[in-house]
C-alpha cells in the first residue's frame, strides 16, 4: 500500500476531525475507497472513538435517479436523520470507478433529488454551525478522477497528495502555518463592507457588511486553501463569466455567464448545458441568489481537474456559489443546492474592497 494513504488517514483523524475518545464517527464512501476507509477505521479505534462505516454505491444511486418516483427520490430514511443528528464526526471519502455515472440523468430528476436533500442538509449545516458536528470531505485518488484530470494514475496520486501537503514530513505544521496566514486575510476582509470582482467579462459588486470570512485550512475540506463568506443576499449586482466549466453530478456546463440585479440571477447563458443551468437555477427561491463568494489560496493546485474539491482551491481564482449559504459565514440564504463556479483571476483580475485594490493578478496585495 502507498504509505501516503496511512499519512492521509492520520491527518484526517488527528487534525481535520480532531477525533477523541468516545466520539461517534461515521465514515462514508464507495467500496473503491476501502484502502483509506480501513486506515481511518483503524486509527479511530486507536483513538478510542466509535467508528461506523457506510458504503455508498453509485450504481444504486443511478437506478434510483432513473427509476424512482418523485416521492422515492425525496424520501429520507429515519436512520439517515438519526445518524446526522447524533454523530460527533463525519468523514466523506470521495472517489469512484466512474465519475460520469449521472451524466445522462434528466436535469429535472437532479432538481427533484436536490429538493429532497434539503432537510438533511439543513440539519447538517445547523449542527456544524453550532460546533456539534465536525465534518471533513476528501478524495481517494483513482483511475476515473485521473482520466478527468488528463493524468496517469501515478501523476494524479502525486497531484492529490501534494495538494494536501502530504509530501511534507509534517503536513499538519504546514496547515497550521496556512491557518495563521489566512487569519490575517480574514481579519482584514472582516473589516470591509463592499467587494467588487473585476476580470475578463466580469464586473460584480456586493455587500459583505456584517458577514464573516471563514478560514479554510484543512479541517472541513482536505485539501483546502480558501477564504469565503456569504454576501448580503440582495446586494449582488453586475455580471460574471466563469473561466472554467461548471461541474454538476458529472455533467459539464461550459462558458457560464450570469447577470445579477439586486441579488438575483436575471439572465443565465452557457455554450453547453444551458438547459441544466436554468433548471438548477429554478430549483427553489434561493437558487438564483449567491450563497458564497470565495478566493482560492492553494498554489500547489495549478491545474483544473474537473473536481471542485480541488479546483475551487486553485491559487489565483475566485469562486461563487449559487444557492445555500454556509451558516458559519452568517449568510442566511436557504436553498436545496449549493453549486460552485470558478473564475480565473491570474491575468488582469482584481478584487476591490471599499474602493481599494486588495488583490491583483491572482494574489492578495494587502
Amino acid at each position: 500500500m502507498d504509505p501516503r494513504v496511512k499519512k492521509h488517514a492520520e491527518v484526517l483523524m488527528k487534525y481535520s476531525l480532531a477525533l477523541k475518545k468516545g466520539d461517534k464517527l461515521i465514515i462514508q464512501g464507495e467500496y473503491f475507497t476501502m484502502p483509506l476507509i480501513k486506515e481511518c477505521f483503524r486509527l479511530a479505534l486507536e483513538l478510542g472513538a466509535h467508528p461506523q462505516v457506510k458504503i455508498l454505491n453509485s450504481e444504486l444511486s443511478e437506478i434510483m435517479m432513473k427509476q424512482g418516483s418523485d416521492q422515492q427520490l425525496t424520501f429520507i430514511h429515519e436512520s439517515d436523520k438519526v445518524s446526522i443528528k447524533t454523530a460527533d464526526a463525519l468523514l466523506t471519502l470521495m472517489g469512484s470507478v466512474n465519475t460520469r455515472m449521472m451524466s445522462n440523468v434528466d436535469p429535472d430528476r437532479l432538481k427533484v433529488a436536490s429538493q429532497g436533500n434539503a432537510e438533511i442538509f439543513k440539519i447538517f449545516f445547523d449542527r456544524m454551525a453550532k460546533n456539534e458536528l465536525r465534518w471533513c470531505g476528501t478524495l481517494f485518488p483513482g483511475q476515473s478522477n485521473a482520466q478527468e484530470a488528463s493524468m496517469s494514475l501515478s501523476e494524479y496520486e502525486d497531484f492529490v497528495y501534494k495538494s494536501c501537503y502530504l509530501n511534507l514530513d509534517d503536513p499538519v505544521a504546514k496547515w497550521r502555518e496556512i491557518e495563521r496566514e489566512q487569519k490575517i486575510i480574514c481579519d482584514f476582509l472582516n473589516s470591509k463592507k463592499e467587494l467588487q470582482i473585476i476580470s475578463q467579462d466580469t464586473d460584480l459588486k456586493m455587500s459583505i457588511a456584517g458577514r464573516k470570512w471563514v478560514n479554510c485550512c484543512g479541517q472541513v475540506n482536505f485539501p483546502d486553501g480558501e477564504v469565503f463568506t456569504g454576501p448580503v443576499e440582495d446586494s449582488v449586482n453586475g455580471h460574471i463569466r466563469f473561466s472554467f466549466p461548471g461541474i454538476y453530478s458529472g455533467r459539464e456546463v461550459e462558458n457560464i455567464q450570469l447577470t445579477f440585479k439586486d441579488g438575483k440571477v436575471i439572465k443565465a447563458t452557457a455554450d453547453k448545458g444551458e438547459d441544466l443551468l436554468n433548471k438548477l437555477l429554478d430549483t427553489d427561491a434561493g437558487a438564483r441568489l449567491v450563497g458564497e463568494i470565495a478566493v482560492g489560496t492553494n498554489y500547489n493546485i495549478t491545474k483544473f481537474t474537473r473536481n471542485m474539491l480541488f479546483d475551487e482551491k486553485i491559487g489565483g481564482t475566485v469562486h461563487l456559489a449559487i444557492g445555500r449559504s454556509i451558516p458559519e459565514s452568517l449568510g442566511v440564504n436557504q436553498s436545496a443546492i449549493h453549486w460552485d463556479m470558478l473564475c480565473d483571476m491570474k491575468q488582469g483580475g482584481k478584487i476591490v474592497a471599499d474602493g481599494k485594490v486588495i488583490y491583483q493578478d491572482g494574489k492578495f496585495t494587502i
